[in-house]
C-alpha cells in the first residue's frame, strides 16, 4: 500500500501544479516505470502539448521544476521523450514499509472474494531428488499461493505425483534386474541415490539391452495394476523417495493441501469415467490417418 499511496500522492500534486498555473484538467496516468526510467512515470506533459503550443518536453521541465518532492521522493526528471520521471526515496520507502510488513494483514486486499483456486506446482517424479531447477518452481509456486492468498482468494495448494509413469518403472528395473541394493551407500539420501546413480545407470543400458528395455515396458504395466507386486514394490519406493523431497520443500517454508498421485486416480478408474464422458460430449476423437493415426486427440484451437 505505501507504494500506491506515493502513486496517489503524486497525481494530486500534479493536479494541483495544473491548477495553479491554469491549465485545462487533462486525464493523465501515473503509473509503475520501466526499468531505467525512475521508479513511477507521469504521461502529463503529452496531453497538455496541444493546447499549450509546446513541445512535451518543455512541458515536463515545467513541471520538474513546480514539482515539491516532499519526504517520498528523491528527485523528478523530465525525460527527453516528455515522460515526468519520479524516483522514489528509498530510506523514507524502507522506513515505512519494513514495520508494516511485520504486521499479521500486511498485504491483503480483498480482490478474491473468497474464490476457490488451485494452484499445482513442484510435481516432479518421484526417482529422483529436486535440483534447482525443480526448487525454482517450488519457489515460484509457494509465492502465488501465498500472493493469492492475501488477496482472498480460497487456494489449495496440490502438488501432483507420478508415481507410476516411466520414470518409476527406471528405477524399479535398476532394483530388479539391475544389480542395484536398496540400500544407499551411508550418508546418501534415498533420493539422491535412485536419481543420481540407479536411474542414470540403468536408462544408459536400454540401447544396449533390449530384454532389459523390454523389461522396462512389462514394469510400467504392471505398475497399472494395484494388486501386483511391482505396484506394491513401486509404492514403496516412491514413497521413501517422496519424503526426501518433502523434506527439502519443507526446508524452504512451502508445503502443500493436497498429494495427488497419478497411482490413485488409474486404481480407482477416475480416468476411465473421466475419458468415458470426453468421448461421450466429443470432447476428443480418434485419428484415423496422418501422424496421430491410432491417437485419442483432444482438438485445441490456436
Amino acid at each position: 500500500m505505501a507504494f500506491l499511496n506515493i502513486i496517489n500522492r503524486v497525481k494530486e500534486n500534479t493536479s494541483k501544479i495544473i491548477n495553479e498555473k491554469g491549465y485545462d484538467k487533462v486525464d493523465f496516468v501515473v503509473e509503475y516505470s520501466r526499468s531505467g526510467f525512475g521508479d513511477i512515470t507521469c504521461n502529463v506533459a503529452f496531453l497538455l502539448a496541444k493546447n499549450l503550443k509546446k513541445s512535451p518536453q518543455e512541458i515536463a521541465q515545467e513541471f520538474a521544476a513546480e514539482y515539491i518532492l516532499g519526504n517520498d521522493l528523491e528527485k523528478v526528471e523530465a525525460h527527453k521523450s516528455g515522460y515526468l520521471n519520479f524516483f522514489i526515496n528509498n530510506n523514507s520507502f524502507n522506513n515505512t514499509v519494513l514495520p508494516e510488513s511485520l504486521k499479521e494483514n500486511y498485504g491483503s486486499i480483498d480482490i478474491g472474494k473468497n474464490s476457490k483456486l488451485v494452484v499445482e506446482h513442484t510435481s516432479v517424479n518421484p526417482n529422483k531428488a529436486l535440483h534447482i531447477g525443480h526448487l525454482r518452481n517450488v519457489a515460484i509456486g509457494d509465492a502465488v499461493s501465498r500472493i493469492l492468498s492475501k488477496a482472498n482468494y480460497d487456494v489449495k495448494v496440490l502438488n501432483y505425483v507420478d508415481d507410476s509413469g516411466l520414470q518409476v518403472a527406471d528405477i524399479i528395473v535398476g532394483f530388479k534386474y539391475g544389480g542395484f541394493s536398496e540400500d544407499p551407500p551411508d550418508g546418501e539420501k534415498f533420493a539422491n541415490y535412485c536419481g543420481d546413480t540407479v536411474y542414470v545407470s540403468i536408462t544408459s543400458k536400454y540401447e544396449s539391452d533390449k530384454d532389459l528395455e523390454s523389461r522396462r515396458h512389462e514394469i510400467l504395466k504392471e505398475l497399472e495394476d494395484s494388486t501386483s507386486e511391482t505396484a506394491k514394490f513401486g509404492k514403496t519406493l516412491t514413497r521413501k523417495i517422496l519424503s526426501d523431497q518433502l523434506d527439502t520443500v519443507w526446508n524452504l517454508g512451502a508445503s502443500y493441501d493436497c498429494l495427488n498421485f497419478e497411482s490413485e486416480i488409474l486404481y480407482s478408474k477416475l480416468w476411465e469415467k473421466i475419458f468415458e464422458r470426453m468421448k461421450s460430449e466429443n470432447l476428443v476423437h480418434l485419428e484415423d490417418q496422418g501422424d496421430n493415426v491410432g491417437c485419442w486427440v483432444l482438438p485445441i484451437e490456436n
